[in-house]
């Protein structure tokens, strides 16, 4: 692979990215372990990764396990407005990873880099949304032969290839690290719940205190995004379609009703639900004067932003990350980050220990392909539970804790039917 055809914004930035990669370092032990296996194992030797993730400091990490692991690695942006480009500079600069991402880019330019991530006929595939896989199903089908399984990273993009696979669509087994319970108990609940409220206050400096927060939906996100609210001090009400969701929301102690009725008290809303127009016209036209909306889904179609656009006399751009449209009653309702992921485009993302499983999940998941690839179904399979385990064990060791094991008496009683009362 040619190290020289990239397209960041600024190689002078690399020194900067380079800092930023290395600070995140510190707060990826599992990574770091994996790294100096790889390194010395070379599991991936020989093959080539093309990947479609967040342009980030962790993200950096991952790209240099892979390499380290003996791949050929070439990195796109997963969003147009997630891209650290001081990032994106060191690591073609730094780590030799033709990287295809620039902040801001345009969505002709996000498909054009996809392509170019293609262009480089990849073995495995590492997708965040799924959008590098549906181009290369859709318009690269002569570069399937050569793939011998990918990896997905969110909810959104596992919901997208499961209903590949159900048309018999898919070509290649995927890896739902998403579903692995060290990235979705930890990253989607702790990583997403503290970002997606950090994204909120860059953007726009509101106190939580006091305000009536909704938040769409009750998965792992949207949990982890309702407990740092109410933490701060908010009042949260959740919105959901899953009666046991919906159920269990309300045992926690969260008011819950419809979006419709939400929409005349709340001063936040945020959307995490992987589904559109979560937020639409009649909701929007039902909000107080100053409220602020927010998504932290994958894609931005959570918010009807075209029917906003529509409801508008005026749209005006009146901080960094917020779009303020008002309304012919003078109503004003401040859109954040365009409707896309708040957490990235007004912020960093995940804390750097939250995607050190993720990656981790990445990274193992990538070496598993390697190995098993031949017996595997075209399917969306979880990532296996003796690596959500390792995972878990590597990342207590870096944590300085140790655990119980049981003893042989204690695992014979687990696993026998002899013994009662």
């Amino acid at each position: 692979m040619s190290k020289k055809i990239f397209d960041v914004k600024d190689q002078s930035l690399a020194e900067k990215g380079r800092f930023r990669i290395q600070w995140a370092e510190n707060d990826m032990p599992v990574l770091r372990q994996i790294r100096a296996r790889f390194e010395k194992e070379q599991p991936l030797k020989g093959l080539t990764v093309a990947a479609c993730l967040h342009v980030t400091a962790e993200t950096g990490n991952l790209m240099w396990t892979l390499v380290a692991g003996g791949a050929d690695v070439v990195l796109a942006a997963s969003n147009p407005l997630s891209t650290q480009d001081d990032v994106a500079a060191s690591l073609v600069a730094d780590f030799e990873v033709p990287v295809f991402a620039i902040k801001g880019e345009d969505n002709a330019t996000y498909y054009k880099h996809l392509h170019s991530a293609l262009d480089v006929q990849p073995n495995i595939t590492m997708d965040d949304g799924a959008d590098l896989l549906s181009t290369l199903h859709k318009e690269r089908t002569d570069l399937l032969p050569g793939v011998i399984g990918g990896t997905e990273e969110t909810t959104t993009g596992v919901i997208r290839l499961r209903a590949m696979a159900a048309e018999g669509a898919l070509k290649y087994p995927v890896v739902a690290v998403n579903d692995a319970q060290t990235k979705h108990f930890f990253d989607n609940r702790y990583g997403t719940g503290q970002s997606t409220l950090d994204g909120i206050i860059r953007a726009t400096n509101v106190l939580f205190a006091g305000r009536v927060f909704v938040t769409a939906g009750y998965g792992w996100c949207s949990r982890g995004i309702a407990m740092r609210a109410r933490g701060m001090g908010a009042r949260v009400i959740i919105t959901e379609v899953d009666p046991l969701r919906a159920l269990e929301a309300v045992m926690d102690g969260y008011e819950v009703m419809k979006m419709q009725d939400a929409a005349r008290v709340g001063d936040i809303f945020v959307t995490a639900t992987g589904d559109k127009n979560v937020i639409d016209e009649p909701h929007l036209a039902a909000m107080k004067d100053g409220a602020i909306v927010a998504n932290s889904g994958h894609f931005n179609v959570e918010i009807n932003i075209p029917s906003l656009e529509k409801m508008a006399k005026e749209k005006r751009h009146v901080r960094d990350s917020v779009d303020q449209y008002i309304l012919h009653d003078g109503r004003r309702i401040n859109l954040l980050a365009e409707g896309r992921l708040v957490n990235l485009a007004a912020a960093e993302g995940h804390p750097s220990s939250v995607m050190d499983m993720s990656f981790a999940n990445q990274a193992l998941a990538a070496e598993y392909l390697a190995k098993h690839y031949k017996t595997l179904p075209k399917n969306v399979f979880a990532v296996p539970a003796d690596i959500d385990k390792e995972i878990a064990r590597l990342k207590l060791a870096g944590m300085g804790i140790h655990i119980d094991t049981l003893t042989p008496e204690q695992a014979k009683y687990l696993t026998s039917w002899e013994e009662g009362t």
